[in-house]
């Protein structure tokens, strides 16, 4: 058999194929899936349009000054904490990998705590802290009452700026970790110091893989947040509570709060995307099936 045998065998039997057209299988299952979620949303759409919500008390509130002033608040300490939390997060990470076994230990020590011990039950010990130590002073210089230092906002900067940075180490490490270790060696090899590798070229590749977590574990944060109101932190939850405490309107002020918190969301996520395809260039980015 010659070659072009094997490659045209329809062709050699003499069958004309110029009249045929290409037949791509329906895809059932897509449509099947698209018709059950149309039908979901409809329903749930449907659902809260017929049901006792009064909507126009809704966007009443949407702009009222003492809920953007909740939102305000909660997207200050969310960037607060989240900085706090990748600061510690990366000194965690450098001294879990650290020769030093007491840099080590208390890196350990520090992450098994913080992610051990429930997020809410941290905020309350923080915010309670002046029932253990009722007066602090700095080196004997000056003295203060614990209750005029640790305010509610004092208290949530602490818990969640702890909190995320015991979450953050562990993200942080793994991306250092899946850098190659030829990379450091080839650095110290031509004169970098071991902190001028991991600024120009561990730490930038590491990036990569650690943009996604740490952007998800921020708008985890985001949400979190609103554990804050437990403390009387002036948050968004918070505001609208102090609203619906007031006229009632439970379910509309709660539709307010979830308005913002999708948006505050959204605009987060097309940012985390951005920075993800920045310090992804080059890479491959997936297949699509």
């Amino acid at each position: 058999m010659s070659m072009s045998a094997s490659f045209h065998p329809v062709e050699q039997r003499g069958i004309d194929i110029s009249h045929m057209r290409v037949v791509r299988p329906i895809p059932y299952g897509r449509y099947l899936a698209v018709a059950l979620i149309l039908l979901a949303a409809a329903f749930i759409v449907k659902s809260f349009a017929e049901g006792q919500v009064d909507w126009s008390v809704t966007w009443q509130y949407m702009f009222w000054p003492n809920i953007l002033l909740g939102l305000v608040n909660t997207i200050w300490i969310s960037i607060l904490c989240m900085s706090i939390g990748i600061g510690i997060g990366l000194a965690c990470a450098l001294a879990r990998d650290s020769v030093n076994p007491v840099l080590r230990g208390a890196s350990i020590f520090y992450t098994w705590f913080f992610r051990g011990a429930p997020l809410i039950l941290q905020l309350l010990l923080w915010f309670n802290l002046a029932l253990i130590f009722p007066r602090m002073s700095l080196f004997g210089l000056f003295e203060v009452r614990t209750v005029d230092v640790i305010t509610p906002a004092v208290a949530a900067v602490l818990g969640f700026g702890l909190n995320a940075g015991a979450y953050a180490s562990e993200i942080i490490r793994a991306g250092l970790l899946g850098v190659d270790r030829g990379q450091f060696e080839a650095a110290k090899a031509i004169g970098m110091t071991n902190s001028i590798a991991l600024r120009r070229i561990v730490i930038p590749q590491a990036m990569r893989t650690v943009l996604p977590p740490l952007g998800n574990e921020f708008i985890s944060l985001i949400k979190m947040t609103s554990l804050a109101s437990i403390i009387g932190f002036s948050d968004l939850l918070r505001s609208v509570q102090n609203v619906y405490f007031i006229n009632t309107r439970i379910i509309e002020l709660l539709m307010v709060a979830t308005v913002w918190y999708l948006v505050v969301v959204t605009v987060l996520s097309i940012f985390q995307h951005r920075l993800e395809t920045r310090f992804g260039r080059g890479f491959a980015s997936g297949v699509r099936r």
